[in-house]
């Protein structure tokens, strides 16, 4: 691993204007760490990344990187790119163990994150490291959010976030578990009992359905859901996964982990929104694709689709009349997630778009004051590092907007 890194390393033509770097949401200085991790600096690198990306332990695994940082190497036009993924995997994962938590003097301010995904995860560990008093309440036993909940294990170990809690623990930050924000206690309560300001990072977590007949059925279920706890369910030999997403590739591959003998995915056109790497995973790993399919309904024998009429250019144009059935012991739906409303229905002033993501400024401030929110629950399902990105914004904007009214 080491000495392959090395080379990744030493093929880097150090670019005075990076493209990768661009290509990176979260803009990681990728010259600046190969070089240093040539230089036997490691600690170093690892505590630069750690300051640009919190997660960059969990990025550097799961993020898609080659649409990102790897898709946009000039190397990669001619050859293969630098796979930065493995160098900043193995210096992340070096320095998270060994980082030396620093003595900071807080400032006496309470701050409370509601939800504990990257976003709250970030946004905690910068509010921490600047002095704040940080509480994190997390409805479910366990810290992660999607990180814990949603990618299977193949993906992402779980010990990876336990480390994160350990590190989190250290910093100072208290995590309530099991405690959910919009029932017993509102944000309002927060508010009374001191906190300065609130994040919300809650993600999205309600299944989006479809609105076809039998998705009530007892052979029916939500992707979200079902990756939350697979060994919980008795899916069968054969599965239909509707939609080509990257939630639709995990479950897929979750399914052929868990007895499935026969997994396919279907989508109603000929796109596939899932990175290419995943798609090629599931694909190895023995899932088919079928595409043209768009379900009508489901019954106890399976989903019964439509066939699509496509035109020259593969946009679907109309369907057949003859429905398909096709036989399948379950059906899982992996379409889109939307946010939760308990904290919309508890708390006066958040407003919501359309489709019930959370309004926010410039500053990731929602429409309450002194409430901010990053993530999936404003920007809708997408990559961690997306979110992280955010939840940097929010932080600072959190920072200002609590610096302003000690001053006033």
């Amino acid at each position: 691993m080491k000495l392959h890194i090395i080379d990744e390393a030493e093929r880097c033509l150090k670019c005075k204007k990076p493209l990768c770097q661009q290509g990176c949401p979260i803009h990681t200085p990728i010259p600046q760490i190969t070089q240093l991790l040539l230089e036997n600096r490691l600690m170093e690198a690892g505590e630069i990344l750690f300051a640009n990306n919190p997660m960059s332990a969990v990025c550097s695994t799961v993020c898609n990187h080659e649409n990102q940082c790897e898709g946009h190497c000039v190397l990669g036009r001619k050859s293969s790119p630098i796979h930065f993924s493995s160098i900043e995997n193995f210096i992340s994962d070096s320095y998270l163990d060994r980082m030396e938590v620093p003595k900071i003097e807080k400032n006496g301010k309470k701050v409370a994150v509601i939800g504990s995904g990257p976003a709250g995860i970030t946004v905690a560990i910068k509010l921490a490291l600047a002095g704040y008093k940080v509480t994190i309440f997390e409805e479910r036993s366990k810290i992660g959010g999607m990180l814990q909940y949603g990618i299977p294990e193949f993906r992402l170990s779980k010990s990876m976030i336990d480390r994160y809690k350990k590190k989190m623990e250290e910093l100072g930050i208290r995590i309530r578990p099991n405690t959910v924000i919009g029932s017993a206690i509102v944000i309002d309560n927060l508010f009374r009992d001191g906190y300065s300001s609130v994040f919300v990072g809650t993600g999205v977590w309600r299944p989006k359905a479809i609105g076809i007949k039998g998705e009530s059925l007892g052979n029916a279920y939500f992707g979200i859901d079902y990756l939350r706890r697979p060994e919980a369910h008795q899916l069968g030999e054969k599965v239909a996964v509707i939609g080509m997403g990257n939630v639709a590739m995990d479950v897929a591959r979750t399914a052929l982990r868990h007895g499935a003998k026969e997994v396919t995915l279907y989508a109603r056109g000929k796109r596939i929104s899932a990175s290419s790497q995943e798609v090629s995973y599931t694909k190895l790993e023995g899932a088919d694709f079928v595409f043209g399919k768009a379900i009508e309904s489901i019954n106890e024998a399976g989903p019964m689709f439509k066939t699509s009429i496509f035109d020259e250019n593969n946009k679907v144009i109309g369907y057949e009349e003859k429905l398909d059935q096709v036989e399948a012991d379950s059906v899982i739906i992996c379409v889109s997630q939307a946010p939760k409303n308990k904290l919309v229905l508890t708390t006066d002033q958040l407003k919501t778009t359309e489709k019930g993501l959370l309004l926010t400024d410039e500053n990731c401030m929602t429409t309450h004051e002194g409430v901010f929110a990053a993530g999936d629950v404003v920007q809708g399902a997408n990559t961690v590092v997306h979110a992280v990105e955010e939840a940097k914004r929010a932080a600072e904007g959190m920072i200002r907007y609590m610096e302003r009214e000690e001053n006033e």
